[in-house]
């Protein structure tokens, strides 16, 4: 059975960080729901606009994910963390068993979860003083905490996207799907 994924998308998101974890989860065969905190376009931090395969209000409350992913750019990440829908997916994932991950400002929607306390997590460095008395660590690209996941930035996307196909699919894809990317 194929395992899925649900990506919030809301405007100021990164384009390199969305379509890198989409691109890449659906590569190894994850069903992937891009969603729009609202209805219609969403137009990216760098001006791509991006068309969610749905709304999030559209989901039904009770349709579980076998993991959650926030990208990163600062609008993006802050409307997520804002968005109460977007918190209660990520809190009910985690307790659940399932993994939840963020990359670049994205780990703000973590933190407005509550998930981040007593967990090594990293972030874009520009978001490094909005975690109250936590505190990301940067000596680390992806940073992988019982079942939260988190990453830097643009740089860091492919890396951070293939962890993912590690945790939720097999070690094997993600090698498989790195071979094939010519990633490192």
């Amino acid at each position: 059975m194929a395992k899925s994924a649900l990506v919030p998308l809301a405007a100021g998101v990164e384009e390199i960080e969305i379509v890198t974890v989409v691109d890449t989860l659906r590569r190894a065969g994850v069903e992937v729901t891009v969603a729009g905190l609202g209805t219609g376009v969403v137009t990216a931090s760098r001006g791509m606009r991006l068309v969610p395969d749905v709304a999030l209000g559209q989901l039904p409350a009770a349709l579980d994910f076998d993991l959650v992913v926030v990208p990163g750019g600062l609008g993006g990440a802050e409307a997520c963390a804002a968005d109460e829908r977007v918190v209660a997916r990520l809190v009910r994932c985690h307790a659940t068993g399932r993994k939840v991950a963020a990359i670049c400002a994205g780990p703000l929607a973590l933190h407005a979860a509550g998930l981040l306390e007593g967990r090594r997590f990293t972030c874009h460095p520009s978001v490094r003083d909005r975690f109250g008395d936590l505190t990301p660590v940067f000596d680390e690209r992806v940073v992988i905490d019982e079942g939260i996941v988190t990453s830097q930035g643009p740089g860091t996307a492919l890396e951070f996207s293939l962890a993912l196909v590690d945790l939720v699919v097999s070690e094997a894809k993600a090698a498989e799907l790195s071979q094939a990317m010519l990633a490192r």
